[in-house]
């Protein structure tokens, strides 16, 4: 028999009007009888952490369903029932430079193109679940954030060492993510009011397409190239105006009712979205200011995330903390050197590194508890969606792809949490054609073939 609930809006009536709201109440936790939606997953959030993870403090101690996690994933113990910890799984479709063949294989499965420079061989999960539940049927087909992004070796700009997305078409052409907070803000919920006055915002009005950056950096270079590759990099600039000017037509102001409900504005006046144009390959030239707003900034973009797919303005979204170099610092955690100098730049640091990781599972606990917090009509944004978090790497000082760190959460499409799931060896491709199952598509294979044997046993 279904355990007796308490609706947590249930209010105690007295005479007349007169109701007084409860506090939280046992009666009220729905947690441990979450169901799974029935029918296939409704939404894909993708998460992208850099630098893996310190595998001794990360493993959970226990068995498939009664398991503890590690000191790095502890913080997400409230939401415990609600993930899959999948260990075992290699990532062997990652062929090319070390942490750039990672970010390229995560979400495609697919070596570097080039022979191993280039990037994905092939679309990314994200864009292909898009094409089959949200181009054509949403606002947006996908959308693409992240914060504090492309540091380091590429100077601002999109890499193989920070592309996560690739296009669902024959070209796979990788995608680069928004990064402008006060833009993504506007055209995912409408234009900025007026200033007083009656002129635009002037947070708005000095912010500057990356374009506007880019041309004058590469207008001479231009000139040097030869024809194959200034055509080259003339689609490059064209595809970054591309993606800009997508979200920016067509969007309409939200109208706040049930679900749906617009973000507070956060003024991140004091964080610089395009501080990766004047980074040093090193990380020697720091932005302390942006830095210190990294937390802020990037619980912004999840609630605005969260509301786009409530709102049903899209139905996929991928979110990067960074890229795989994330040469930046930490000053939130006291850490003043970038997280790569931890990983193996300044020689591996686990004692930093863990500290790092359990940040990262402090926030990847907000953004699901925001998501459960969302109620779709009798059960949450997060019972429909389907969320996967990863990074390029598991061993930071080796770069080895082995035994990768992955979570996958939610209820969407069956999905059956609250597990440790532990394999030996198998692909990291299994996990993408597991996770492409759990939307209606009966494929069997995804990505590179030679790194793909089918669903993983017992995933869904």
């Amino acid at each position: 028999m279904a355990r007796w609930r308490l609706n947590r809006r249930e209010l105690i009536r007295g005479a007349g009007t007169v109701a007084i709201a409860l506090p939280w109440l046992e009666a009220m936790n729905t947690k441990a009888v979450a169901a799974p939606v029935p029918g296939p997953a409704r939404r894909f959030v993708g998460v992208f952490q850099p630098g893996g993870t310190v595998r001794p403090r990360y493993t959970p101690t226990g068995t498939e369903t009664a398991f503890t996690l590690g000191p790095i994933l502890a913080p997400l113990a409230p939401m415990q029932s609600r993930l899959l910890v999948i260990d075992g799984l290699d990532m062997l479709s990652a062929v090319g430079e070390q942490h750039q063949a990672g970010i390229v294989a995560l979400l495609t499965g697919t070596p570097q193109k080039n022979g191993g420079s280039g990037y994905a061989a092939g679309p990314s999960i994200d864009q292909v679940i898009a094409t089959r539940i949200s181009v054509g049927k949403k606002p947006k087909g996908s959308i693409q954030l992240a914060v504090r992004w492309a540091t380091g070796k590429s100077h601002g700009l999109l890499h193989p060492i920070n592309s996560l997305n690739f296009e669902d078409n024959a070209n796979f052409n990788p995608i680069p993510p928004r990064l402008d907070p006060v833009q993504i803000f506007q055209d995912l919920f409408g234009r900025a009011m007026p200033a007083p006055g009656g002129g635009p915002d002037p947070r708005i009005a000095r912010k500057k397409s990356i374009l506007d950056y880019v041309d004058r950096r590469y207008a001479t270079l231009s000139m040097r190239l030869g024809s194959t590759d200034k055509q080259k990099l003339d689609q490059h600039l064209t595809k970054i105006r591309e993606i800009e000017q997508g979200l920016d037509t067509g969007s309409n102001p939200v109208t706040p009712t049930g679900a749906c409900k617009t973000p507070a504005k956060v003024d991140t006046s004091d964080y610089n979205p395009r501080t990766g144009l004047n980074s040093g390959d090193n990380g020697e030239i720091v932005d302390n200011k942006t830095d210190a707003a990294i937390p802020k900034v990037g619980k912004y973009l999840m609630d605005m995330m969260v509301m786009a797919l409530a709102c049903e303005t899209t139905a996929v979204a991928t979110f990067q903390w960074s890229d795989t170099e994330a040469k930046h610092t930490l000053p939130w955690l006291g850490l003043s050197e970038h997280h790569h100098f931890y990983q193996h730049d300044g020689m591996f640091r686990p004692v930093e590194c863990e500290k790092i990781g359990v940040w990262y599972s402090q926030q990847h606990l907000y953004l699901l508890q925001q998501m459960d917090a969302v109620d779709m009509g009798g059960h949450s944004l997060l019972d429909e969606s389907v969320v996967f978090f990863g990074s390029e790497i598991q061993d930071p000082p080796s770069h080895k792809k082995n035994n990768m760190a992955f979570l996958v959460a939610g209820g969407g499409g069956g999905l059956r949490t609250g597990r440790w799931l532990k394999y030996n060896g198998l692909s990291h491709n299994n996990l993408l054609v597991s996770i492409l199952n759990l939307f209606g598509d009966a494929r069997q294979s995804f990505g590179d073939p030679k790194f793909c044997t089918g669903p993983l046993a017992g995933f869904a």
